[in-house]
């Protein structure tokens, strides 16, 4: 049961939660209609809001009941996006009796036990997965702890773009009102260095055209997860006692070219490389995809381009991400024409 739905997603929520807000009374109302459905499978759903959900949607945790017997902790989580109802299903899917075997505790992604497109007659889509015990494994991991999300957004990567062919992608942002929006910021001044990044974005101005006709030209050979970092990452505990780590929320799953994802989550850390303990992100990925024979190609002139034109996007994006020390990393970026390596390279 596959979902097709007109509501906006939510973003992914494992941990403690709070009482109260429209959350809860969302869930608490559609409750007795999803016990209802799931047939005597889900149990009694303990609703709450975590302190970093945002929007209208509700989570829950509860257990799952097969039909042989065997409980497993979930969540619930309602009303999911089209994008991520489709992907988590397509991604997480896991045959009875499956629940525990290698194959599903290696996946990528959380495990599924139920994902229907509609409630109490209503074009409204929800998701049962795997609950995860502890915290996302958020910022300032150590270098395995880094290696491994980026094995697992590998592994993800592999997944979906062996299940799925790649479909044509979404459009690109206005660059230009991107450029048009941090000169303006920069000139409104409290921004420091400004002369600096006057002079950088002047040269960036004049090289746009062929910066975004090649970054629109890339080769689009997978399909990126989109959102990758600790905030996201989760640990699961397998039988023999290690753990695996997974991806969570899939809401922004597209098609691109692989390093769009190891640069995503370079980006988090700019101005804070200590967090990565000395792993340059693409060049991990890149390696990581060679092993698992995937296709790699000429990447290097392409992550300068792309680091340029996310760079050159910081001072109009100010207030909504970043601190200082991430501004200052995307100037020294700019003034090195993205050529700047930020990582030690510890690794060989």
């Amino acid at each position: 049961m596959h979902a097709r739905v007109r509501r906006t997603s939510p973003r992914s929520v494992h941990g403690t939660g709070l009482s109260g807000g429209q959350d809860q009374a969302l869930g608490s109302s559609l409750g007795p209609v999803l016990l209802r459905i799931s047939r005597g499978h889900l149990g009694e759903i303990n609703w709450f809001r975590s302190t970093w959900q945002r929007g209208g949607a509700a989570t829950g945790f509860s257990t799952w009941t097969f039909h042989d017997g065997c409980s497993v902790d979930v969540m619930v989580k309602l009303p999911v996006g089209p994008v991520e109802q489709v992907w988590t299903a397509r991604l997480g899917k896991v045959e009875a009796g499956e629940w525990s075997s290698d194959g599903a505790e290696a996946l990528a992604t959380p495990r599924v036990v139920c994902s229907v497109s509609e409630l109490g007659g209503y074009d409204l889509s929800w998701i049962v997965i795997e609950r995860f015990s502890g915290s996302p494994m958020m910022a300032g991991g150590s270098g395995e702890d880094v290696r491994s999300l980026l094995e697992t957004t590998a592994a993800f990567q592999a997944h979906a773009t062996a299940s799925h062919a790649l479909s044509t992608p979404r459009s690109c942002p206005d660059y230009r009102a991107l450029l048009s929006a941090s000169r303006e910021r920069v000139h409104l001044g409290g921004i420091e260095d400004e002369s600096r990044w006057i002079e950088v974005l002047d040269r960036v101005d004049g090289e746009l055209g062929g910066l975004v006709h090649e970054w629109e030209h890339r080769a689009m050979n997978a399909w990126c997860h989109g959102d990758v970092h600790g905030g996201n990452a989760m640990w699961r505990k397998c039988r023999d006692g290690r753990r695996h780590c997974v991806l969570l929320d899939l809401a922004m799953v597209h098609p691109g070219h692989w390093l769009e994802d190891g640069l995503y989550f370079e980006r988090q850390q700019w101005g804070h490389e200590e967090q990565l303990d000395g792993v340059d992100p693409v060049r991990c990925l890149s390696g990581i995809r060679e092993r698992l024979g995937l296709e790699v190609g000429p990447w290097k002139a392409l992550v300068r381009v792309r680091r340029v034109l996310l760079a050159m996007a910081v001072p109009g994006l100010l207030g909504r991400e970043g601190d200082g020390a991430y501004v200052q990393r995307a100037l020294e970026i700019l003034e090195r024409r993205g050529g700047w390596d930020p990582i030690p390279h510890t690794e060989r």
